[in-house]
């Protein structure tokens, strides 16, 4: 098989590949919005939330969404990320509800030791059920996939929170071909992840096949960082350089965003999504696993997050 050939294969296998993808999460979209009587959908301008986003888009447009979005606001996100999810919520004319975790901490429901300084990464859980029950939601949907993490590989595509909004890995029920137990109780409500079968590779395939605009912190550019643990962690005011530590301008840029105390870029020179794609496909390392300093405490981390609510 000559080259010319061989690209034409693999470039039609790829396609192939994605639109099976794209059916699997369109279908299940829809069905979430068929059998809910109040779902959301989680959006937080990172990536597999601007791909849930379009698959919303070919799930029920030329129609607004059944369902609106969602944002969980730690309120230390990096500026970028939020003022690309203003502008696309703006762009689609969908409604956007955000929870704040500041709002928690003011209530009293989340409590730091240093509320300006300390990590909100798994206060958001707190904030997420918060909302979740201000709204009587029974369903979110979310872009987590199997591949980021251990604990998330357990999840079934519906995923059964109890009326505490905790997670038993146990207590998941089957899912049998594309059929899916979506009843819940008052109370009680499920995360759904249309994405949960997609990897980080096709994340990006798809990103570029549908040409999908996303924050400029995706992409290799000049920032100050401190190793730290094998980490690049970003120095800004609540991620300080320590004692006997060295500032270092890298060139890097992200492969997930999250909250600023826990998230961290990779070095990279990948200025466009296909040498994004070029670099993902030869990674042997998760991007939770380069880049979340909360996943590194231990191997179980993840699991005790979800299981008192983190999605």
């Amino acid at each position: 098989m000559n080259t010319a050939v061989e690209k034409l294969f693999l470039d039609n296998a790829s396609d192939r590949h994605l639109d099976w993808l794209e059916s699997e999460a369109i279908h299940i979209m829809r069905e979430v919005a068929a059998e809910c009587s109040n779902p959301a959908l989680l959006f937080s301008g990172g990536k597999d939330s601007v791909v849930m986003l379009r698959i919303a888009e070919k799930a029920f447009r030329p129609g607004k969404f059944p369902f609106p979005l969602v944002h969980i606001d730690t309120g230390h996100n990096f500026a970028e990320v939020i003022t690309f999810r203003d502008k696309k919520v703006a762009e689609l004319g969908e409604r956007l509800i955000v929870g704040s975790v500041e709002d928690s901490i003011k209530r009293g429901t989340v409590r730091l030791r240093n509320p300006l300084t300390d990590s909100r990464n798994a206060a958001q859980a707190v904030t997420l059920l918060e909302t979740i029950a201000q709204y009587k939601f029974d369903a979110c949907i979310g872009g987590a996939r199997r591949d980021e993490e251990k604990a998330r590989a357990k999840e079934r595509i519906f995923s059964f929170r109890d009326e505490f909004g905790q997670w038993n890995p146990k207590a998941q029920r089957p899912e049998l071909w594309d059929l899916y137990n979506t009843r819940v109780h008052p109370g009680e409500n499920m995360r759904v992840f249309p994405i949960s079968n997609w990897t980080e590779l096709d994340v990006w395939q798809y990103i570029a096949r549908e040409k999908l605009e996303l924050p400029p912190i995706y992409f290799a550019h000049q920032r100050q960082v401190i190793p730290r643990n094998g980490l690049l962690v970003p120095l800004t005011d609540l991620t300080p350089a320590l004692d006997g530590e060295v500032v270092e301008m890298r060139e890097v840029r992200f492969r997930t965003v999250g909250d600023i105390s826990c998230t961290c870029p990779v070095a990279s020179d990948a200025t466009t999504v296909e040498a994004i794609i070029a670099e993902t496909a030869i990674t042997q390392i998760t991007e939770r696993g380069a880049t979340r300093m909360d996943d590194q405490t231990s191997e179980a981390s993840m699991e005790k997050r979800k299981k008192e609510g983190y999605f």
